[in-house]
């Protein structure tokens, strides 16, 4: 079970010197969890379709280069949508075949490079096709390629996570006038353009909202192989979004759910006749990855306790600065590392940046907490610890993967070492600190 996992590795974080007072903040990874939503996704679809599959994990959630190989190691290629994903992909192993290039603001560079390795494009609008028009006729390549579209079905809870909007900036809106039947003559005159992306939205994107996505696409798929006469759309990409649950340890909905949804709504969908790329990231990650921090001090401050830790913005960016849309939960263990028990009193749980938003939780009730007390934030998986903030040029801090034992323990493997002081300097231009006096415009050495 990922609770009792998750609490044999808190205490063997301790006891094992993970997290200690120069180090009070690590993340933890569950690679038994990981592989099996991993087994989850892929059974999801196979039970519905004997259609192809590419399930390219959206490298976003979680831009680390052992989770990925670990992922693909699983089965699953990637979905990228930067030259720096895409460098983390190949680190990763991850082969061209296996590889999706999403972004709205693509450069020819990127699109050169895409075209020359082979990996399936989806264009964001017709601009980009018409790049892509001079740059197929200038080099052969095995490239798939498609085009993005937007359904324009409306929005989920989060609207900032919302893109199948009237006015989302992501695809082709088809509901604009003239949109559709532009679309469907962009793919007449290309008979290249075999593939057909679409994605709603992700965290606060309900099922029937995602599945009304995807059929808007699959009719639109439809509509333009009648058109051209032939099946000239073979692949369409769903995109991913399934939302996740972040008020208990249920994982809730499940990717069954969703491949069943789609197979009453869409049945033409996973008949056979179309391959399916799915493009998932927070899901499979949320669930198997917390945050570790120790509790430095604690307070009383108009009467409501806080234990002022060392985890915050820095890690849980979204968490702190949207709580209501981010909520996470907090759990508490002692300094042992094991769960602490006793009266549960309303407190803060704080972190260590200066500005006083800078908060994990706010009038939680937890057992009251006490300095060297460990505080563990689970969910944390996707988005959360891999996406560093570095307010008040706080440290990233180190990843840990963690597996059980024969013997009923865990053993830890670093994924990513903590950042050190030194490449923080480095980072913020310590290589040239004359860089901006008028005697050195170009970090040259000072004059006297």
């Amino acid at each position: 079970m990922a609770s009792s996992r998750r609490d044999q590795a808190v205490r063997a974080a301790v006891e094992q010197g993970l997290l200690t007072p120069s180090e009070p903040v690590v993340a933890l990874l569950d690679t038994t969890g990981i592989r099996a939503s991993a087994t989850a996704l892929t059974s999801a679809f196979a039970a519905v379709t004997d259609a192809p599959v590419l399930h390219a994990f959206a490298v976003k959630a979680a831009p680390l280069v052992p989770v990925l190989r670990l992922l693909y190691e699983a089965g699953l290629g990637v979905e990228v949508a930067s030259p720096g994903e895409l460098a983390l992909a190949r680190a990763a192993g991850v082969p061209p075949a296996r590889t999706v290039l999403d972004s709205p603001a693509k450069t020819p560079a990127e699109l050169r490079q895409a075209l020359a390795l082979g990996i399936a494009v989806n264009a964001d609008n017709l601009q980009e096709l018409a790049r892509l028009d001079a740059l197929v006729a200038s080099a052969p390549t095995a490239s798939p390629l498609g085009l993005r579209v937007n359904p324009q079905i409306g929005a989920g809870s989060i609207g900032a996570l919302s893109t199948a909007t009237a006015t989302s900036k992501f695809g082709v809106a088809l509901r604009d006038e003239g949109a559709r039947e532009a679309v469907v003559q962009a793919y007449l005159d290309r008979p290249w353009l075999t593939r057909l992306h679409t994605h709603t939205g992700s965290q606060g994107i309900p099922l029937a909202l995602m599945a009304e996505g995807v059929g808007a696409a699959y009719a639109l798929a439809e509509e333009i192989n009648t058109k051209a006469g032939r099946q000239q759309i073979d692949t369409l990409d769903i995109g991913g979004g399934l939302p996740v649950n972040f008020v208990s340890d249920e994982e809730t909905p499940t990717y069954a759910e969703y491949a069943r949804l789609l197979a009453a709504t869409v049945p033409g969908l996973l008949d056979g006749r179309y391959a399916l790329v799915t493009e998932f990231g927070r899901s499979l990650l949320a669930k198997h990855g917390t945050v570790l921090a120790r509790v430095e001090y604690t307070k009383v401050s108009g009467g409501r306790p806080i234990a002022v830790t060392h985890a915050g913005v820095q890690v849980a960016t979204r968490t702190v600065y949207a709580p209501e849309s981010w909520p996470l939960r907090v759990l508490a263990y002692d300094a042992g590392g094991r769960p602490r028990t006793g009266e549960e009193t309303v407190q803060d749980v704080a972190g260590p940046a200066c500005f006083a938003g800078d908060l994990l939780a706010a009038g939680r009730l937890l057992p009251l907490l006490r300095p060297e007390d460990v505080v563990a934030v689970p969910d944390t998986g996707a988005y959360f610890f891999a996406h560093h903030y570095a307010y008040n040029s706080l440290p990233r801090p180190a990843v840990h993967g963690f597996t059980p034992t024969e013997d009923g323990g865990i053993a830890f493997t670093t994924v990513r070492r903590a950042q050190t002081l030194d490449e923080i300097v480095a980072e913020a231009g310590g290589d040239r600190p004359g860089a901006l006096l008028r005697d050195a415009p170009d970090g040259g050495p000072m004059k006297p």
